[in-house]
């Protein structure tokens, strides 16, 4: 509106859209009009006071706001060119005078800082004045725009021309109001009020830029003002709220909303932006919320919510809407509840006072002062504003299946403007049935935005006293309300949010008499006054089929007058509603109507109105279809509008343009290759190499593999089509688009599919109708053969057909596999095959379902699966997850319970339903994690049970396969059952036990609850309990047919697993209230959801759920072992493995600390039993030296049984565990006395060695000291001394060597062997041996069989052989020799226990101190002969030769030889006179020359005592070392540092590196020999390699170490000598007992040693200090790589220490092929097992009545249906896979089926064929043929598959 009688008159509105150009340009005067397009935006407010407006004005020209009418905004919008910037001025001047129409002003403003970033506010004032105007002016400011504006704003302070402006800073101080806003933004500038100086305009636009950058280049923005008013709006409607309920307004819309006599706008500055405060919305109006947001797992969405919080309502509302429950428009709030409770309690007054008049009167008075709840649908609307795309479109789809209207036309509560949200109707398909010309029923199914339908339009002129919306229920649906209308349960007399909001619903007719319409029609409701909506109207009404309008009566002078002619004149049907008329319908002309409303029922009024529409309808043939709503040009399309929809939409069709004029059954085949025939074969070989014929030999298995690797070459050779090249494209851009792109591909492929699927399932339906008429007719025809054959090709087109998302993905996995399986890249794929997996888990991620088991293939893709949890833990860690699980019948509903139960979005349409198993993430939020101990639920959907496969067989297998691997993945599987019939259950339930009853047997322990879905009526507790009855029954039934099929001994369902029938089977209404497709869900449906949900978060609080590692471990295990056809004996759980792996790595760990800590306890107690400190060891004092550890190491064991991830499956082990470390400890301390008892026993054998050595070694000392003194004048003549010294040295050892009785001699061990052995078998054999000096070595022959001689034996006879002849070499496998394996295994075991002991007893010798004697030889032989008798009085079928003892007693003394021979060298050099006391001659030299020149005693015997300690300290320091340097390889070296597995690799590899085939079968046929030296091997090689950096500083630091330690005892003995007495014999004492833990040094040492004149001990001290360090470097300085060991202690050598640790585990080896069972427990609980067996071959095994050996693998034959003899004296054989049957040692063995390819042994086999035929003198040739694929195999391969399967 403008003023006429003014020349400036202008409109408003179009200068804020287009402006008024003007040009101010300083450096010119061209004024030449021009568009300039600003760069900058600023805005210009306060007083008009304070500026002179006029031509010459640069800033703001000459107009200025006219302000004089109270409509007219006062904003004007100039573009300016100041200072050569382009800029936008927004003159706000006198915006803030108080009578401005301010809800005009703001929403003027509103879309201007909506449209505009704003680079500064000017608020200008006049210089020396701040005026109330002023003051107003700021508050305006900040009150208006936000406290944030302040960043943003300069002053500009104005004076007149002439004044002066110097003054500024003066009047600053003088206004305290105006210096703290300056305070706040501290800018300010000044210039003339005219504004007409360049200068000062050029200062000002710089200033500006300065303030631009201070604010970092961010502007004022529409956010920031959107939220400022959110923030004022809220104050001023809690300050008016009062005096807004009491005002009265006559005017009421449908929905009982009032107005004020005009259209209020809900923009942000309406009252609208107070719903989004109310409603906690405030932050996501531009920080939209995801679908991620509402699909986590929250505290709320596990519970009930009849009523909830106001700031509750959207949560509630959005998981009951994804729960598709109806009654989310019906949602209470508690203040609401409460305020009527309240009133109620209030007005009990007593019945004498009370007065229904006044109580009545003040009851409604009381109510109309109580606050207005929130409409339901402006709930639903301001979630639909604070949504994202993706959650719009969800909240939509639940929508239509709830039945409910959808908004069409949504104008934004900012802007107003119209928008069109396409994009949340793609998702949605309606189905309806309709009756042809022939009355036959045709069903369709279309995407509603496809769907071309008649559409009826219903609008309303002003206010009327019916409702339209209930109108239109009652035309839809009559016991559904589809539109919300002003009389349902929530309704409130206010509503903001729906006014010019568009509904759209359609009638989906059933194919009955009874529908109400006869095809499928949309019905538009425009809520509000339709003349307040002119584009909607307009739009509509044009787009319609029929129009249908309600208003009160016909009325020329209306409004709206003109708007109603216009529609009746135009030829479109209308229908007018009239609600004051009383009169029925009219029709005053063809397509036109009038129906009364008045007085009139509202049922009569329905059906008039139906008639009149079907008529219109029928001579109608307008259509409409949604996406046609697009085209309008005033209409904005969400689609279009979002850049990301877009691109992915545009990629989408990319894709979708290559399918057109494609038969939809050959798409899979040429589009995705690589899942197709080949996908399919491959699958088909793998499961036939699992479950191989009975006869299958390696041979066969080889050759299966190969095919299999050929097919997997051809899958990677194929080409990725155009197809794929763009998805994986796709995949691979940003998130936004990418999510855009996928949705946008399974909309367009399920509409490109939905066609052909509907008519293929119809085909299919009339075919197999036909073909079940002919079977009841018992019809065998070659017609039933026809049509069965065309059912099968039916059939077959639909597996074919089927394409969605899922082939897509599939088909990314199996390039995936193939190039991972063949090690090669794709050639046409731009990055690396590697990266795909985590394109899959950022899917997964994202809410899309990963396809778990492929549906057509009947095969889960392990490697592709795993790769995809190996990138998911990459992403998100390794998070712990609740695995749910669901089986049922097939359209059982087990999907829709799931998309109902998280909001989920499996397939559940006909044709589209699950096929194979699927699985999703479900966040659990983070208030939920602590809680329920979970990071993520994993939902497995999964195909139905008991359906007819799409291939037309029958499923049993499949179900038992799917039933079996979903139950064992889950740790909570949900059964679906349709309805409570017994019978109807009876097939599902014998399969879901069977699966139960497997997973009890392989120690897996799931849980479930039955799901009776589809129950007519939960009726009462009685019932209820009947039925749980009849299903327990059922369950035990079940129960004991499965257990004769899994051989079990069980009685009930509750033995099997942990089932409360009371708290775990719930009973579901059926799922729709009414009739499709026109019913809703059933609400009590949707509890029910509801319950269960609660119940399965309960199940996830109390399970511990598993982690992403183990389930991909599960999963890999399950599959494994279902591939065999014997799931229980195959199942090999990968978990529980690895588990046990690490208890056993952390057992060595704790062992090694008692180990470690009793060496030490030894070491010092050793020495103090030589120093002759103690003289007996008690097991007490060892415990109590033990105690320490023993409690740290029990304090590790609690932490790691109670703290690690993996608790509960250890819990099983640590109570053996507990006992095995007692049990070590125990064994410890005994053996540790048994030693330390032998050191005492032998200290005292060779107590007149020691006496006899120490005499020598003091009378050398006193004879050197006489003859010093008789010389000690000549002292100055070193010549003579030296002579005189000489000559007593010779002189003195010459009477040493002939006082010595015994001289200690070099000794011939083999020699004495063979005396004691001719001693015993005095034969011709033995003097050829003995002359010859030739024997076999006991521990490489290949076979024991030479040295035993059988037992007689008639079993069997000649019919038992005549049977055994009878077998194919195929069949059975045995030995030619005459030893079975279960026998050579018997000896081997003895051998290896006979070598163990004679090592304990060479051991406890101890002849590096004690010496050789031939007694040891002949004990040993003894303890050789005891043993070998007992072996033979055992019950075997054999007895021993002669030779195998005598050849068993030479291997063992012969590998002992070098040790004993060093011992002795050792004990020799020690303790020979002539040997020790030459190395002496120095130091005593030494001494004899102090003496000579008058050196003191205390000197001289300072000097004794080092040189008497070099050797103790030599010993100690290697002792310690070896002990600090064993912890050291414990922990760095890497064969050493793990368990017994981790060195069983490593030995491996070493051998592979080494080929040395003759160590190879030392590994073979003496593993602990093998190890032992393998250790021996390590410690040497690391002491070589480390000595410098390591061993050498270990040394350096522990004597120094050892130096601290003896002169802080000599100083605290001199200390105490001092303050007690001056003794020697004191001194001395004392410091032999502070240095006895550390040296064996004693006073006995110093015996003979005259020192009774040592007097000064400080001199002594001194001495000691001096002479020790040379001492110390002498030792060190022969510290070296080559003399360490040969010095090392043959008790504390490491690798004894190593040997010791390590090889006190088992040893028994497989009976079949002589691997080592790898548990590092001497006799450990459980059965025997091992990561790799070997070729039985290589243990000499062969084929029966052949010279061909073996190829078969342990693993792969226990899976076979193949034969062998246990024993050759027994003629039946056992089945392979029954091995345990055979007793003996083959029952204690667990031997897992696994067909894996196991490369090492294979490239053993192929590498050293030749050796491994010459060792066992047979061949692999006719069925020991070895398949050619196993030479392929290269060393890197063979050392890969050690780290993988070890």
């Amino acid at each position: 509106m403008t003023d006429p009688n003014r020349d400036d008159a202008m409109d408003t509105s179009a200068e804020i859209d287009c402006g008024a150009h003007e040009q101010c340009n300083s450096d010119t005067s061209d004024n030449s009009m021009e568009i300039i397009f600003p760069n900058m935006t600023i805005v210009i407010t306060g007083n008009s006071s304070s500026v002179q407006f006029g031509n010459e004005n640069i800033l703001l020209g000459q107009k200025q706001p006219n302000i004089e009418n109270a409509a007219v905004s006062g904003i004007v919008h100039l573009q300016k060119k100041i200072s050569e910037r382009q800029v936008s001025m927004i003159n706000m001047i006198d915006l803030h005078d108080e009578y401005l129409d301010h809800d005009h002003v703001d929403h003027l403003i509103d879309e201007l800082v909506n449209k505009n970033e704003i680079h500064a506010f000017i608020f200008i004032v006049r210089l020396g004045q701040l005026t109330d105007a002023d003051k107003m002016g700021l508050e305006w400011l900040q009150r208006v725009f936000g406290d944030k504006v302040l960043q943003f704003v300069m002053f500009l302070f104005t004076y007149e021309t002439g004044e002066e402006c110097d003054s500024i800073i003066d009047d600053l101080k003088n206004n305290p109001v105006l210096e703290q806003l300056l305070e706040k933004c501290g800018r300010y500038h000044t210039c003339s009020k005219m504004m007409n100086s360049h200068s000062e305009m050029r200062e000002l636009m710089k200033m500006i830029d300065d303030l631009f950058n201070e604010n970092k280049q961010q502007c004022y923005t529409g956010e920031m003002f959107n939220t400022a008013s959110i923030r004022r709006k809220k104050l001023e409607n809690s300050e008016h709220d009062d005096e807004a309920r009491r005002m009265e307004d006559t005017t009421t819309s449908e929905t009982g909303e009032k107005h004020k006599g005009k259209v209020k706008n809900l923009g942000a500055t309406g009252v609208g932006s107070d719903i989004f405060h109310r409603l906690n919305l405030e932050d996501h109006l531009h920080n939209k919320l995801g679908a991620a947001d509402v699909l986590q797992i929250t505290k709320h969405s596990s519970l009930s919510h009849e009523s909830c919080a106001e700031e509750e309502l959207i949560q509630t509302f959005i998981y009951k809407v994804l729960m598709m429950n109806y009654r989310a428009r019906s949602i209470k709030t508690k203040e609401t509840s409460e305020q009527d409770d309240t009133q109620q309690r209030e007005n009990n007054t007593s019945e004498d006072e009370s007065d229904i008049f006044e109580d009545f009167k003040e009851t409604s008075l009381s109510k109309t002062s109580q606050s207005e709840g929130i409409e339901p649908m402006d709930v639903q609307m301001a979630l639909f504003y604070c949504a994202d795309g993706f959650l719009k479109q969800l909240m939509v789809t639940k929508l239509s299946q709830c039945q409910y209207a959808l908004p069409l036309l949504v104008p934004d509560p900012f802007t107003q403007q119209i928008v069109f949200p396409l994009w949340t109707f793609r998702q949605i398909n309606k189905s309806w049935k309709i009756r042809n010309t022939n009355n036959e029923i045709i069903s369709q199914t279309q995407p509603i935005c496809k769907a071309q339908t008649p559409m009826v339009f219903f609008f309303r002129f002003g206010s009327v006293s019916s409702s339209k919306s209930q109108l239109m229920n009652s035309l839809i649906n009559e016991k559904h309300n589809t539109f919300f209308h002003r009389n349902c349960p929530g309704s409130c007399r206010t509503r903001v949010l729906m006014d010019g909001v568009v509904e759209i619903a359609w009638f989906c007719p059933s194919g009955k008499d009874t529908d109400k319409f006869t095809d499928c029609v949309a019905f538009c409701n425009l809520h509000g006054d339709a003349g307040d909506h002119a584009k909607q109207l307009q739009f509509l009404t044009e787009m319609s089929s029929v129009n249908v309008v309600l208003l009160t009566e016909l009325d020329k002078n209306d409004r709206n007058a003109a708007k109603i002619q216009n529609l009746y004149k135009d030829r479109k049907p209308l229908i007018c509603l009239l609600t004051e008329d009383k009169s029925a319908v009219t029709k005053p002309k063809k397509g036109k109507f009038k129906i009364g409303f008045k007085d009139r029922n509202q049922s009569d009024v329905s059906e008039e109105l139906r008639r009149a529409i079907n008529d219109c309808l029928s001579e109608s043939s307008s259509t409409f279809r949604l996406e046609d709503v697009s085209k309008h040009s005033d209409i904005r399309v969400d689609e279009e509008k979002d850049e990301d929809c877009r691109r992915g939409r545009e990629a989408a069709q990319q894709m979708m343009s290559l399918l057109k004029k494609k038969d939809l059954t050959e798409i899979k085949e040429s589009f995705l290759p690589h899942q197709g025939k080949l996908w399919l074969q491959w699958s088909q070989k793998n499961k036939e190499l699992h479950r191989p014929r009975g006869d299958e030999t390696e041979m066969d298995i080889s050759r299966k593999q190969e095919e299999m690797k050929r097919i997997r070459e051809q899958q990677q050779e194929s080409d990725i089509s155009e197809f794929m090249k763009i998805f994986i494209k796709q995949i691979n851009s940003d998130a936004a688009t990418k999510m855009f792109f996928l949705k946008w591909l399974r909309i367009l492929l399920d509409e490109h599919t939905s066609a052909d699927l509907s008519a293929l399932h119809h085909n299919y339906d009339e075919k197999w109708s036909r073909v079940l008429k002919l079977k009841e007719k018992h019809d065998k025809s070659e017609q039933l053969k026809a049509e069965q054959t065309k059912l099968e090709r039916i059939s077959e087109e639909l597996q074919a057909a089927a394409f969605g998302l899922e082939n897509i993905v599939r088909e990314i996995g199996q390039i995936y596999e193939s190039c991972s399986s063949v090690k090669k890249h794709k050639k046409d794929l731009k990055f690396d095959f590697s990266s795909l997996p985590s394109l899959a888990a950022e899917m997964m991620i994202s809410g899309f379902p990963l396809e778990l088991m492929d549906g057509d293939a009947g095969h889960v893709p392990v490697i592709w699966i795993s790769a995809v949890l190996d990138e998911l833990i990459e992403k998100l860690g390794d998070q712990r997850i609740f695995v749910l699980s669901v089986l049922g019948v097939q359209s059982s509903g087990k999907s829709t319970m799931l998309n109902a139960m998280f909001g989920l979005q499996f397939a559940v349409s006909a044709g589209r339903c699950t096929r194979g198993a699927f699985m999703q993430l479900i966040r659990v939020s983070d208030e939920m994690k602590t809680q329920m101990n979970t990071d993520y639920i994993l939902v497995v959907d999964t195909e139905g049970l008991r359906a007819l496969e799409l291939t037309g067989r029958s499923t049993r297998h499949h179900d038992n396969e799917l039933a079996t691997f979903v139950v064992g993945l889950g740790n909570l599987t949900l059964i679906n059952i349709l309805g409570e019939n017994p019978s109807e259950m009876q097939d599902i339930l014998q399969i879901v036990v069977q699966a139960f009853l497997r997973m009890k047997k392989v120690r897996l322990n799931p849980s479930c609850v039955f799901v009776h879905q589809n129950v007519s009526d939960i009726t009462a507790g009685e019932e209820n309990m009947e039925g749980r009855r009849r299903l327990q029954k059922t369950l035990d039934e079940m129960t004991k047919l499965a257990a004769k099929d899994e051989v079990c001994d069980v009685e009930s369902f509750s033995d099997v697993i942990r089932f409360d029938v009371q708290k775990d089977v719930k009973y579901f209404a059926q799922l729709w209230e009414g009739n499709p497709p026109m019913a809703p869900p059933n609400p009590n449906y949707c509890e029910n959801i509801q319950e269960l949900k609660k119940m399965i978060l309960s199940h996830a609080t109390e399970s511990d759920g598993v982690t992403l590692t183990h389930l991909k471990d599960r999963i890999n295990d399950l599959w494994e072992a279902l591939l065999n056809e014997q799931f229980v004996f195959s199942f090999r759980n990968s978990l529980e493995i690895s588990v046990y792996r690490k208890l056993e790595t952390e057992y060595s760990k704790w062992s090694w600390s008692l180990r470690s800590a009793m060496m030490e306890t030894k070491s010092k107690l050793h020495n103090k039993i030589e120093n002759e400190a103690i003289h007996e060891v008690e097991e007490t004092d060892l415990q109590k030296e033990l105690k320490k550890t023993s409690e740290e190491v029990k304090k590790s064991m609690s932490v790691f049984f109670e703290n690690d991830k993996d608790k509960d499956i250890l819990i099983q082990w640590k109570s053996s565990f507990e006992i095995k470390i007692k049990e070590l400890q125990e064994n410890i301390v005994r053996e540790t006395k048994r030693k330390l008892k032998e050191i005492l026993h032998q200290r005292d054998l060779k107590k007149n060695i020691d006496a006899q050595r120490t005499h020598h070694e003091n009378t050398l000392f006193e004879k050197s000291k006489e003859l010093a003194l008789k010389l000690k004048g000549k002292a100055n003549d070193e010549e003579t001394l030296k002579k005189e010294f000489d000559l007593f040295w010779e002189q003195s050892v010459k009477k040493i060597i002939t006082d010595t009785q015994t001289p200690i001699k070099d000794i011939d061990i083999m020699r004495d062997v063979r005396e004691i052995l001719s001693d015993v078998y005095e034969s011709a054999s033995v003097d050829h041996w003995r002359e010859s000096s030739e024997y076999s070595n006991i521990f490489t022959v290949p076979s024991h069989s030479d040295y035993v001689i059988f037992k007689r034996s008639t079993k069997g006879g000649i019919k038992g052989a005549v049977k055994g002849a009878c077998k194919t070499v195929k069949e059975t496998i045995g030995y030619a020799q005459t030893l079975s394996l279960q026998n050579k295994t018997k000896i081997r075991t003895l051998v290896s226990d006979v070598v163990q002991e004679t090592d304990r007893m060479i051991q406890s010798f101890n002849i590096s101190k004690m010496g050789y004697n031939i007694s040891y030889i002949q004990l040993l032989t003894d303890y050789i002969k005891t043993r070998v008798t007992e072996h033979q009085e055992e019950q075997v079928k054999y007895v021993f030769k002669n030779e195998f003892f005598m050849d068993l007693v030479l291997s063992i003394c012969e590998r002992s030889n070098k040790m004993i021979t060093d011992q002795h060298r050792l004990f020799r050099e020690a303790n020979d006179p002539v040997i020790y006391v030459e190395k002496k001659r120095e130091e005593y030299y030494s001494i004899f020359q102090k003496y000579c020149h008058g050196a003191a005693s205390a000197a001289v015997f300072g000097q004794i005592i080092c040189q008497k300690l070099k050797e103790p300290i030599e010993q100690s320091v290697y002792k310690k070392t070896a002990r600090d340097l064993t912890d050291e390889m414990m922990k760095n070296c890497e064969s050493l540092n793990g368990n017994r597995s981790n060195l069983e690799k490593h030995i491996l590899k070493t051998l592979a590196e080494k080929k040395d085939f003759d160590k190879y079968m030392s590994y073979i046929h003496n593993p602990r020999d093998h190890v032992k030296s393998f250790i021996r091997d390590e410690v040497r090689r690391y002491i070589s390699d480390k000595f410098s950096v390591s061993v050498l500083p270990k040394m350096r630091e522990n004597i120094e170490l050892l130096q601290q330690k003896i002169m802080k005892a000599a100083h605290e003995s001199t200390e105490h000598v001092q303050e007690n007495r001056e003794d020697v014999g004191l001194w001395l004492k004392s410091f032999t007992q502070q240095i006895s833990d550390e040296l064996i040094f004693s006073e006995k040492d110093l015996r003979g040693v005259k020192h009774d004149d040592v007097d000064d001990f400080k001199l002594l001290e001194d001495v000691m200090r001096h002479e020790l360090p040379a001492i110390m470097s002498d030792i060190s300085s022969r510290f070296s790589t080559e003399i360490f060991p040969v010095n090392l202690d043959c008790k504390f050598r490491p690798d004894e220490l190593l040997i010791d640790h390590f090889c006190q585990c088992c040893w028994v080896q497989c009976p079949f092929c002589g691997a080592t069972c790898t548990n590092t427990i001497e006799n450990h609980d459980g059965d025997h097992s091992v990561n790799i067996h070997r070729v039985t071959g290589l243990n000499g095994m062969y084929y029966k009545n052949t010279r061909n050996l073996s190829i078969s693998i342990c693993t792969s034959a226990v899976a076979s249906n193949r034969s062998f003899y246990p024993s050759v004296t027994e003629e039946k054989t056992i089945l392979w896979r029954e091995y345990r049957r055979a007793g003996g040692v083959y029952a204690h063995w667990n031997i897992t089926p696994d067909l894996s390819e196991l490369p090492y042994w294979k490239w053993f086999v192929c590498r050293f064929q030749k050796d491994l035929e010459k060792h066992h003198n047979k061949t692999f040739e006719g069925s020991g043929e070895i398949p050619g694929n196993w030479g392929k195999y290269s060393n890197k391969e063979a050392f890969e598959s050690l780290d993988k399967y070890i």
